[in-house]
């Protein structure tokens, strides 16, 4: 059976995905593109439904994604049902619903941690999940109203390291840093006005607080910071 109409309740549940609040609601996020697809399949991400394009072009690729994934259910829709579910420019055919990481709770008893301090840009957090990915580095503190790590612009720059770096949404930073500072982990604060930099700190159970594209990081949070450090700057002649 092939979905031929936008009004069916499937696609109109994944068109609401669109919206953090949907996101937020269904505990749900939407993938696209079959190399996203392999890296669900790899992290074991909980895939809830997989939406095919019956007119796209089946390649070997594709089908080895289909094959990995015949356990789950896979829905079959027309070229026009599928662009109303897309914001990619050139689609591959092939999307999913996948369900989002549930852990909320920080987990203590690692030894390095990301705090974001208001960041805004989708295209700024995808990047910052694939470089704190890419040093293994599990765990992000964000308040609510940072980007969010779900949005499909910050999960398509992710390249996958949103299967596997755990973004945790508190309600208060302040609060949530206090607990850190409690639990013995150092809070290092990016800052300009400080001759500290990153290569004069000991990062055994710390964490770093990057700020917001345009402030920095807030006045309150500053007043947290067990060490300020910056980020040399390289001039060239």
């Amino acid at each position: 059976m092939v979905i031929t109409s936008k009004d069916n309740e499937i696609v109109k549940h994944i068109r609401k995905l669109r919206d953090k609040k949907a996101r937020d609601e269904f505990n749900e996020f939407v993938i696209e593109g079959t190399k996203m697809i392999e890296e669900a399949v790899r992290e074991k991400a909980k895939i809830k439904m997989v939406i095919v394009c019956e007119e796209a072009n089946q390649g070997p690729i594709q089908k080895d994604v289909l094959y990995k994934i015949a356990k789950e259910k896979v829905i079959y829709v027309n070229d026009k049902v599928f662009k109303s579910l897309t914001d990619v420019t050139t689609p591959q055919g092939i999307l999913a619903v996948v369900e989002k990481n549930n852990q909320k709770e920080i987990d203590f008893s690692k030894n390095l941690y990301l705090i974001l301090d208001n960041i805004q840009d989708p295209g700024n957090m995808g990047t910052i999940l694939r470089t704190a990915d890419s040093i293994a580095l599990t765990q992000i503190i964000v308040p609510k109203g940072n980007a969010d790590s779900y949005n499909p612009k910050v999960v398509r720059s992710s390249m996958g390291a949103i299967f596997r770096v755990n973004v945790i949404e508190v309600e208060d930073l302040s609060k949530a840093i206090k607990e850190l500072k409690k639990h013995k982990i150092q809070i290092l604060v990016t800052d300009l006005a400080t001759n500290n930099t990153i290569y004069d700190v000991n990062y055994k159970k710390s964490a770093i607080v990057i700020g917001n594209e345009g402030n920095g990081v807030s006045k309150e949070i500053l007043e947290l910071a067990d060490k300020k450090i910056k980020i040399p700057m390289i001039r060239k002649n």
